[in-house]
């Protein structure tokens, strides 16, 4: 797969998916697969494009949208999904500013767009003026087929990123990991921390994580990750370490159970299985161990049932 940061200097005929593709769930995948298809049938390849950062990060910076994924995470899932080209541009004020004919003339028929696929609440142009509907009417008129796939859902839940965000917000890791069609992740950099839980044989490795990105409810998650291409399996508290602190920022600590070597400043991926149960306050160390080793056995029970997922 390509990742271009630019237009083609030539037009290369291709199928285009249009949107944000945050956390590439089960709608984005159905959207995709549905270009794919497109694509087969025409003969060309199909294409993505994406804008960085999220326009609702310029347009809307109050509201401090967080993010399911890593543009690295979303090309990955793309590139499985074959995807030829992912176009990977700048999001500006002055794109936001840019009208739904201009978008259409400047952005897609430089790409070659012979079809484009979008989701029915698509929007582009100034003010988000463009619509479906539009992009129809433009199509015909400049020549492309558009497809416009309606709100996919799920157990009678509508799959969208924000419906996600919901649930990791509350916590409720097996919505969201249904939604998404994949286990919701963290990623970081292995930072020092207070080396507290060493001191107790539990030692951790601290996550510092973006501020991009969501960080889902606190608690004690059972989780996993891939280090050195080996799965390792561990729990993870989110949370202020309330027995220890009065006040603190919340901290993301994961406890490996096999694995000793050295983690500072790797850059690791925690992909989340369950939740285990609510960040509390403990009567002392021994109160806490008591639990952590509770935490423990029954973090080993869910990840040995999940081992061959």
């Amino acid at each position: 797969m390509q990742v271009r940061t630019s237009l083609p200097m030539e037009r290369e005929p291709c199928v285009l998916a249009l949107g944000n593709f945050d956390g590439v769930h089960l709608g984005h995948r159905k959207l995709l697969l549905h270009g794919f298809e497109q694509a087969v049938v025409l003969g060309v390849g199909l294409d993505v494009l994406i804008f960085e950062p999220h326009p609702l990060k310029v347009l809307f910076p109050e509201r401090g949208v967080k993010l399911l994924s890593s543009t690295q995470e979303r090309l990955q899932y793309m590139e499985e999904l074959g995807v030829h080209t992912v176009y990977h541009l700048p999001f500006t004020l002055e794109m936001a500013n840019t009208s739904p004919e201009e978008f259409v003339e400047k952005i897609l028929l430089p790409l070659g767009v012979v079809h484009v696929v979008v989701g029915f609440n698509y929007s582009f142009g100034a003010q988000g003026k463009g619509n479906p509907e539009l992009l129809q009417a433009l199509g015909q008129k400049h020549g492309f087929g558009v497809s416009v796939l309606q709100a996919q859902t799920k157990d009678g839940r509508v799959i969208s990123s924000s419906s996600i965000r919901k649930a990791l917000q509350q916590g409720d890791i097996q919505l969201a990991s249904s939604l998404l069609g994949h286990l919701p992740c963290l990623r970081g950099t292995v930072i020092h921390g207070e080396e507290r839980g060493r001191a107790l044989g539990y030692p951790t490795a601290n996550i510092l994580t973006s501020d991009d990105f969501l960080i889902p409810k606190r608690g004690v998650y059972a989780i996993w990750s891939l280090i050195d291409g080996r799965r390792v399996l561990g729990m993870m508290n989110i949370g202020m370490k309330p027995t220890f602190h009065e006040m603190y920022d919340t901290v993301v600590e994961v406890h490996f159970f096999d694995y000793d070597g050295n983690l500072y400043e790797k850059e690791i991926t925690v992909f989340i299985e369950e939740r285990l149960r609510d960040e509390r306050k403990f009567d002392g160390v021994n109160e806490l161990l008591k639990q952590l080793d509770k935490d423990c056995s029954t973090a080993k029970a869910v990840l040995n049932q999940t081992r061959d997922r």
